[in-house]
């Protein structure tokens, strides 16, 4: 059973407020959590939902089935964004509004077969998509010391990443995420381990970021998302990861004119004039879930939510 809770439901809906009909694009639709609010909260809203993991798909059709022609499921990646909306008929005056829900949801990492937790033994494997070739098992056991180092430090951002690429490689060949958790508990001191909840989350987020190339794919998906927009039309983003939100905020502050790369201009030379901006921005600062939420739902805790409206 593939069951979504909305992380920050109220706040997105709050956010969206359309004052038209159109499409909402949701670019990681997982079991049709959010999709299924804002179908219910603005019925001139159609949405069109995309997910490259092929069970939340499955799902997503299921749960939204009774909205009928207002809504599609497809399977795919949302760093193809434009050719996915192509290939649905919408062109950039249909759509109100873009979102994403980034990392990994509730029942990918309850279903212990498919590997991202560290909590059950279980082949390593860590992919969303399940069609694609590169896995958790090529990342631990054929990556070279230093890449994995690089990984788990950039990714994880994790004091410890180099020790644990070394104890990795030392364990090869490793088979199940048991290996890789007992590799991990034998390269970090006795007192880190004690500190900070279970001493593998950090090298498990990072690698399950290697293998389904998120931060890249991200990055993508932003250029992509706001020459789709209509005017006033709107992009949220929910991240979970320092590095995700790091992307969003200067990717948002760069459209907004907040944030431009300064090209170098010798000092002879008149400086051009600045691009007006395309977007602006709706959130200053990330908003974060509520106390009584993340109450509710722990893993709502490292959220933020960033969001952006086009410009005439």
């Amino acid at each position: 059973m593939f069951e979504h809770r909305p992380v920050m439901g109220r706040e997105v809906l709050d956010l969206l407020a359309p004052g038209r009909p159109g499409w909402v694009v949701d670019c990681t639709v997982g079991g049709g959590g959010h999709s299924g609010r804002i179908l219910d909260a603005f019925p001139r809203l159609s949405v069109l939902g995309i997910d490259r993991d092929r069970v939340a798909v499955a799902a997503a059709h299921e749960a939204l089935a009774g909205f009928g022609e207002r809504v599609r499921v497809v399977h795919g990646g949302f760093e193809h964004l434009n050719e996915i909306v192509e290939a649905n008929g919408l062109d950039g005056g249909e759509i109100v509004a873009l979102l994403f829900d980034l990392g990994v949801s509730s029942p990918q990492l309850d279903v212990g077969e498919r590997g991202f937790s560290y909590w059950s033994d279980a082949p390593l494997d860590m992919r969303m998509d399940n069609s694609q070739e590169l896995t958790a098992d090529r990342v631990v056991n054929t990556y070279s010391e230093d890449a994995l180092g690089d990984i788990i430090v950039a990714n994880g951002e994790w004091r410890w990443g180099r020790r644990i690429a070394g104890a990795i490689v030392a364990a090869r060949p490793l088979r199940t995420t048991g290996d890789l958790v007992d590799a991990i508990k034998r390269a970090i001191p006795a007192p880190a381990r004690r500190k900070g909840g279970h001493p593998a989350r950090r090298t498990f987020q990072a690698i399950r970021i290697e293998v389904n190339r998120e931060l890249e794919h991200l990055e993508t998906a932003l250029d992509e998302s706001v020459h789709l927009l209509e005017p006033e039309g709107r992009t949220l983003v929910i991240a979970y990861h320092s590095g995700e939100d790091r992307i969003v905020k200067q990717r948002f502050g760069s459209w907004a004119g907040t944030s431009p790369a300064e090209p170098y201009v010798p000092s002879h030379l008149p400086r051009p004039e600045p691009p007006e901006p395309l977007v602006r921005l709706l959130t200053r600062k990330p908003m974060r879930p509520s106390e009584a939420e993340v109450a509710a739902n722990p893993r709502a805790a490292s959220a933020r939510l960033r969001a952006v409206e086009r410009v005439s």
